[in-house]
């Protein structure tokens, strides 16, 4: 079976490195760790592909500078773990990688920033750095983080302005390059604006269901059945968000699943998890260094509503090396069909990319 991961992460959390940086803001992706663990339970869990997140998304960091940076490690990465990793540039490499027995990884970013500013800039400018990331591998451009910048509103910023004219010329831009649209985290106008404005199908990695959970970081039935409208995809995440206790499970994925199902049909559904296939070992100690986390995360401004210190920004149940196979499990219980499974596993993801790569 394809999988394909919409938002996902390639790192081992008990790793030196991410160990030291756990409870902390994670701004670089040196702070992973990609290591044998890392890649055995990648494979192990029948992973195909996941978009990671690489380049500008918070922090104090110099945008455009800092996503370059970003690019040369992944590239480096990928070089060094050539038997086991593909990057993927088109809808055709999700199926080498399947064939291949690697792990393809998406390029993609959770925040537009290093495109450019939107006053003061040089003429062309976003166009040419659209086209730069388009070159060096980049698939997949989330258009906000929780905050608002230069295109629009993150889903936290209470003004809900839309789209700002800067940003309808960078989603032209995007569609220009055939880089994937993703609206994930986005305010509900910038949203909305985006899909309409969007000249090619629009995505929304890494969500939920706001009819079921009300919470910013949870996707209206509208903004939903606007995406599946036109085309375009939906990846259910394996968040908090999830749930109002903040203590979701894994039954609670399936119901997300199963409404989005409902609202936009089973062929503009999938996963995007926002986290790694290998899980964190030791819960009692992680539990210690979340408190610090979530408040420098409400501190920079970038925390959204649900994140809280009781409350793990993953799903207990439906984590580590068996976290697919669980899933189909659950979805076969539902009374899913292998056809219906198999679309929402990967290949809604695949379709999605050949309509717009």
């Amino acid at each position: 079976m394809m999988i394909v991961n919409a938002l996902g992460v390639l790192d081992n959390p008990n790793g030196a490195a991410s160990e030291s940086s756990a409870g902390h803001l994670i701004q670089s992706s040196e702070d992973l760790t990609i290591d044998a663990r890392t890649l055995a339970e990648a494979h192990a869990s029948g992973l195909t592909a996941v978009n990671i997140t690489l380049g500008y998304t918070l922090g104090d960091l110099e945008p455009f500078g800092h996503t370059v940076r970003e690019l040369d490690v992944w590239d480096a990465i990928i070089e060094k773990h050539a038997a086991d990793l593909l990057k993927v540039e088109t809808a055709a490499d999700l199926v080498t990688a399947g064939r291949t027995g690697r792990i393809g990884v998406i390029y993609g970013f959770q925040n537009a920033v290093a495109v450019g500013a939107a006053a003061g800039r040089e003429p062309g400018e976003a166009e040419d750095r659209v086209a730069l990331f388009h070159r060096r591998g980049v698939r997949v451009i989330q258009l906000t983080y929780n905050q608002a910048n230069q295109l629009g509103d993150g889903s936290m910023a209470p003004e809900n302005r839309g789209l700002t004219e800067f940003g309808r010329e960078v989603v032209a831009a995007l569609n220009a390059n055939r880089v994937m649209v993703d609206l994930s985290h986005s305010g509900e106008r910038t949203c909305l604006d985006a899909i309409r404005t969007s000249a090619a199908p629009v995505s929304i990695n890494h969500t939920g269901c706001r009819a079921l959970t009300d919470l910013p970081r949870n996707k209206t039935d509208e903004e939903l059945r606007l995406v599946a409208d036109g085309g375009g995809f939906v990846g259910i995440y394996f968040m908090p968000f999830l749930h109002p206790s903040g203590h979701a499970t894994a039954a609670d994925v399936v119901e997300h699943i199963a409404h989005a199902v409902d609202v936009c049909g089973e062929d503009a559904v999938g996963i995007g998890t926002d986290g790694p296939v290998t899980a964190i070992d030791d819960l009692d100690a992680y539990r210690e260094r979340l408190a610090e986390h979530v408040a420098q995360r409400q501190a920079a401004g970038v925390g959204a509503a649900g994140e809280r210190a009781d409350t793990f920004p993953f799903v207990v149940d439906l984590r580590g090396v068996d976290q697919f196979r669980k899933l189909i499990g659950l979805l076969e219980d539902r009374g899913y069909t292998a056809d219906r499974i198999e679309k929402i596993m990967g290949r809604n993801f695949h379709a999605y990319a050949e309509r717009v790569w």
